[in-house]
Order: C-alpha cells, then structure tokens, then sequence
C-alpha cells in the first residue's frame, strides 16, 4: 500500500468539500433537525455524491461500490453537517443490498434513483426490544395467498418517513430474510422516535399485515445476515471516515480560538498544556486516518473478509473523536460551552458515533474473536 491518494479519490475528496462548502450556512439548521431539510437534499442531489453509492451500470461513479471513495466523502461532509453526513451514507447503507442481491429488475427500478438522491434509501434492522442482538428481533415474514406477509416494528430508523424504500429484517422461520419494502405500501405506519442529543432523521415503524411479492426477498430466503454483513463490511468502515472528519473540525475550531485568544501575555495556543492537548489531538486524528483508510482499502476488494479490520477503525476513530472533542471544549473554556456553537454541536454529534453502527463493547468482543481465531504471534494482515 503505498501513502497517496490517486487522482480519482482527490475528486472524489474535492467533491465532498465543495458539497459541505455549499451547505455551510445551513449547517447548523440542519443539524437540528428530525426530518430531511430541503437545502441539503437539493445540494446533495446537486452534487452527485450519492453516485458514489451505486454501481456505474445504474447510474454510478465508479464501476462498482468503493468504500475508501466513501469514507473520503463521509469526512469531508461530517466536518460541516452531520445531517448532510447522514443523508449521504444512508443511500448506500439503505441499498447495498439490492446491488448485491436484488433481481435485475428491482436494480434498474431502485439503483439510479438512490443513485440521484431522488430516492431516499433506509435499512430497517433495530427494533424495540432488539438492539445489538439482531438474532432476538421479532419482526416476521409468513407465506400469503398472494405472497408475503410482514407484520413487527422497528425502531429508531434512519429516514423512517423520508425513505421511498426500505430493506427490512425479518424471522422466517428459524431464519432471517432480508425484505425489499417500497414505503407507499398499504399497513406501514410512521412515528417518531424520541429526539436524541443530537437531532437525527429517526422514527418508529409499525408493520401490520404488509403484503409483499416474494421476489421481495433480496437474494435466498434466510440469508438476511449474510446481506447485513455483506453492508456492514462495505459501510462500518465510513463511520470511521466521518468520526475523524468531525474530530478534524473539532481541532480546526479548537486551533482557531486558541490562536486568537490571549491569556497571561500569550495566545492560549502558545500555553503549555493547551500546546499539549492540542497535539495529542493531531496525533490521535491522523493515527485513526491512517487505520481508516487502510481499513477502507482493504475493504475495496475483499469486504467481508477484512470486516474485523472495519471494526477497528470504526470503534479506534469514533473513541478518538469522542476523546478529540471534549479535549477542544476544554481548551475552548466557557466558549467551548455556548449552545448552538459549531463546537458544542459537535460535542454532542460525537456522542451517538460510539453506539450506532456497532456499539464500541460489541466491536472489541468481536475483534477479540478474531484475535483468538488467528496463530499466536500471527499479525492479523499478512501485507
């Protein structure tokens, strides 16, 4: 691996920069907000990113899906919007499956509209008494006259009520399928989820008798997991790329008022231990980078494979992010407190990146797995 970034993912980090330049001024409206804002969505669809999320037969940037292409974009707009962040990953988390999996019909009717933006994906996974432990959900899938029943709800989904599809898990039988739902069917209710610390497009969902066609399986039933993973081992690694672009704003906005701010006869940037912490935060960022984009290219051809490599970066970046910012408050002092400040949105933006996505203590008990797995003295990557 050499440490350079080629020419397409520069345009690709160029993109992303001038997405999140355009939207600045409405970054912070944004960022507040429990349901899609229009600005972003237009500047999104304006830009062309969402391309990054599909294959160049349906409309795609590139040949096939490239995380490290993703995770660029991801840290580039995380340092401006989390919404904007949100909005972008979800097109390829709430679709990746139908790329892997999905009939050919089903790719060419939903691929290049995720791809524009003009159709909002989300993944349905999480439910009211499931959390990490997808294997307890209660959410069923039964045979029907006419095909398939859904009845269950899930909870705390991304896009709930913004999505014009929705890639559901589901029992069936002693196994899980991976369901294709487009959002206009009849006995899909939406509500909302409860605000979190930092507004997100969340809401709750009732499935009451959905009948779905059987091709609305997306690849063999009982092999939901298999897909789950499959979009785990693309998309987990782009967490990473977002938490290091947000502990980059951090510093950024940490850097700015240390440098302008005078205390005892010097700017605060110039005293010892603001210096200090200052400089752990530079370190630590560009060490989470580096894993990130390993992690992000490995994931290039062999995803699933590498996943605990994924796994690493996501929980080493989003503690690093969570470690970065507090250290920016701090040296911040009473600035670093002011609500709506650019700071103390991200303060609680980097809260939730430790839980979403693979909670921190899941990610460790499986790469300790891994770890077990491997031949004592053997390095996890032979390259």
């Amino acid at each position: 691996m050499h440490f350079e970034l080629d020419d397409k993912y520069l345009e690709v980090r160029a993109q992303a920069r001038a997405f999140a330049d355009a939207i600045e001024d409405i970054a912070a409206e944004a960022d507040e907000m429990s349901e899609v804002h229009p600005g972003v969505l237009g500047a999104l669809r304006d830009s062309g990113l969402s391309g990054l999320m599909v294959p160049a037969e349906y409309g795609g940037r590139f040949e096939r899906v490239d995380p490290l292409a993703i995770c660029l974009a991801r840290e580039a707009i995380m340092a401006t919007s989390a919404h904007a962040d949100s909005l972008f990953a979800l097109q390829g988390i709430g679709s990746f499956a139908i790329t892997l999996a999905g009939s050919e019909e089903q790719r060419r009717r939903w691929l290049p509209g995720v791809g524009t933006a003009e159709h909002l994906a989300a993944l349905a996974l999480t439910e009211p008494a499931t959390g990490s432990d997808l294997k307890s959900l209660a959410t069923t899938v039964t045979p029907h006259a006419q095909g398939l029943l859904l009845n269950g709800e899930k909870s705390f989904i991304s896009n709930a009520g913004a999505a014009a599809l929705y890639l559901a898990l589901a029992r069936e039988g002693d196994d899980f399928t991976l369901l294709l739902v487009p959002a206009d069917l009849p006995g899909i209710e939406i509500s909302p989820t409860p605000v979190i610390i930092a507004p997100h497009v969340l809401g709750e969902m009732k499935f009451s008798d959905v009948q779905l066609p059987t091709d609305a399986r997306l690849g063999k039933p009982g092999r939901g997991f298999d897909l789950v993973l499959a979009t785990l081992a693309v998309f987990r690694v782009s967490v990473a790329g977002a938490a290091v672009g947000l502990a980059q704003a951090a510093l950024d906005e940490a850097l700015r008022h240390t440098n302008t701010r005078e205390q005892f006869g010097r700017p605060l940037a110039r005293l010892g231990p603001v210096a200090q912490m200052l400089a752990d935060c530079a370190t630590e960022i560009e060490m989470a980078r580096l894993l990130t984009y390993r992690a992000a290219w490995k994931a290039i051809d062999e995803p699933a494979s590498n996943l605990h490599y994924s796994s690493m970066a996501k929980l080493a970046a989003s503690e690093m992010a969570g470690r970065v910012v507090d250290r920016c408050v701090q040296v911040m002092g009473r600035f670093g407190l002011i609500r709506d400040s650019k700071i103390e949105r991200l303060y609680r933006q980097a809260r939730p990146m430790r839980i979403y996505e693979g909670a921190s203590e899941v990610l460790r008990q499986s790469i300790a797995r891994k770890l077990n797995e491997s031949a004592p003295g053997k390095p996890l990557s032979d390259d």
